[in-house]
């Protein structure tokens, strides 16, 4: 069993403010008994223009404060930044040990030029599915609009992965919460694999509020064991390995699978 913490936060445009916000939900976790918290993607700073301007390098301030914290409380992070980049930055989660180091850093590889946007003018895109060993549990790392994507989850099983941390800063829009909460289902179930999916909570201060919330955790079968709504917050979950070993073996479909079918 292993204890985990979704960290639900706000976020805004400066990355000092972000990372005084994620120390506190950090002591939180910590004080909650997680093992493993976990934040949204763009923690560092909201999507815009400036992010070219505000991208941080990995030994930067944020991710170093996030390290820091993670070694005083003896935890692991997981958390969305943007790197910088040659003309373009890198939209990254850094999977950060309870030493303070920085076990993997997962570059997204889609990226979201749908609904009138296009991160792919500010955003260049990573090529390599990314699984890392955290509190216990090979994680598979995945960034937002990625999760539209099955190919990439079920890559990230072959690889080994026991859950998915899906970190996120979903816009609302029409149908965008529905296509989420069924999505993050989705990749469960047709996996037999956990799924712990973190969004931005919406900020107030902003002017267009981005984030919807609605931060889950879905067990191998479908079910959704914890649903956190809209409200900023940092929730305390539980991953249980035996769940996924008894779903696999009722519903042994990735044993099932037959690649070739249709192939000559």
């Amino acid at each position: 069993m292993t204890r985990i913490a979704l960290c639900q936060i706000p976020v805004a445009e400066d990355p000092s403010a972000n990372l005084s916000r994620a120390l506190a939900a950090l002591a939180e976790a910590a004080e909650g008994g997680a093992e493993l918290a976990i934040f949204p993607e763009a923690a560092l700073t909201r999507y815009g223009k400036r992010v070219t301007d505000l991208a941080q390098p990995l030994d930067g301030p944020f991710v170093t404060g996030l390290a820091a914290a993670a070694r005083e409380h003896g935890l692991s992070v997981i958390a969305g930044v943007f790197e910088p980049g040659e003309g373009r930055v890198h939209n990254t989660a850094v999977a950060i040990g309870p030493s303070g180091a920085i076990e993997a850093a997962y570059r997204k590889i889609h990226l979201f030029d749908s609904f009138g946007a296009r991160e792919s003018e500010l955003v260049a895109p990573g090529d390599t599915p990314v699984v890392v060993e955290l509190a216990g549990i090979r994680v598979g790392l995945v960034t937002c609009y990625d999760i539209r994507f099955p190919e990439l989850t079920r890559a990230l099983v072959d690889l080994g992965a026991e859950m998915f941390a899906v970190i996120a800063a979903w816009g609302s829009g029409p149908m965008k919460e529905e296509h989420w909460t069924t999505l993050v289902k989705a990749r469960a179930i047709e996996n037999t694999t956990w799924v712990a999916a973190v969004g931005q909570a919406p900020n107030p201060e902003a002017r267009d509020g981005f984030g919807i919330g609605r931060s889950m955790l879905v067990d191998p079968m479908g079910v959704v064991r914890t649903d956190m709504g809209p409200t900023a917050a940092v929730q305390m979950c539980e991953i249980d390995s035996q769940i996924t070993i008894a779903t696999r073996n009722a519903l042994p479909c990735l044993e099932h699978r037959r690649l070739q079918v249709g192939g000559s």
